[in-house]
């Protein structure tokens, strides 16, 4: 049958890299981002990943990254981590230092024959970025900012997604059509839980575990921010757990 559970046996963790965008060509900067990056890479850095970090790529930059990491030999990882933070809209539309990009493109190098060495492990992307402007119901602190482009500060929500591909998972800070939210001090909502979650639970619970708490985390800063509340949703296309115990 099946196996339950990745392996989590090889020599290393594996690579995370992180794509922090902060200043942009014609868009505001993105305050707060530094506390995100500093965060989210010793985090990463404690659980046994090599953290490789880009700041301010521009589309041809990121791109050629990606590829470039997707053609490294990652037979003795246990998988990939990819945590981009950046601003965003509707279409899944991302953006590096200098235009556009499909999200699609973050995971499409690393799918399949595309990169051999890492088929059959999960390959883990977290997007922390506006997807849109569409506003849920509630009055926002003064202190948050929005990752969206052309937009005026309201509430949104986070929702996490499984393509239909084996062994990926893309994590989303909201779900499409939404906001996302930063405090200009302490970080991002979505990141920030992440943090939290794996430094606290990274090596003795699923990851489907860590990013259902990761979720309920941001659904409670919401509640506290918010009249609104909303549900997160979960779609699961892999038969196996991914387990976060090295």
């Amino acid at each position: 049958g099946i196996d339950e559970c990745y392996d989590t046996s090889n020599a290393r963790r594996g690579i995370a890299l992180i794509i922090n965008q902060v200043i942009f060509s014609s868009m505001a900067v993105r305050v707060g981002s530094s506390k995100d990056r500093t965060d989210i890479s010793t985090v990463l850095q404690r659980i046994g990943f090599e953290v490789r970090v880009m700041d301010d790529p521009n589309r041809k930059q990121l791109l050629s990254a990606l590829k470039q990491l997707a053609g490294e030999d990652h037979s003795h990882s246990d998988c990939l981590v990819v945590v981009v933070m950046t601003h965003g809209k509707e279409n899944n539309l991302l953006y590096a230092s200098d235009k556009s990009y499909e999200a699609n493109q973050l995971w499409e190098p690393f799918i399949g024959d595309a990169c051999p060495s890492l088929i059959g492990k999960p390959k883990l992307f977290f997007v922390q970025a506006c997807r849109g402007k569409k506003l849920d119901e509630g009055v926002i602190q003064a202190t948050i900012s929005i990752d969206s482009v052309d937009t005026q500060s309201s509430p949104g929500s986070m929702r996490y997604v499984i393509p239909a591909m084996a062994d990926l998972l893309v994590m989303y800070s909201t779900y499409d059509g939404h906001y996302s939210w930063r405090n200009p001090s302490k970080g991002s909502w979505f990141i920030q839980s992440l943090c939290a979650e794996l430094g606290a639970s990274a090596h003795c619970k699923e990851l489907l575990h860590i990013l259902t708490a990761v979720s309920r985390r941001v659904a409670c800063k919401e509640a506290d921010a918010l009249y609104g509340v909303h549900v997160n949703q979960a779609a699961l296309f892999e038969a196996k757990k991914i387990g976060e115990t090295p």
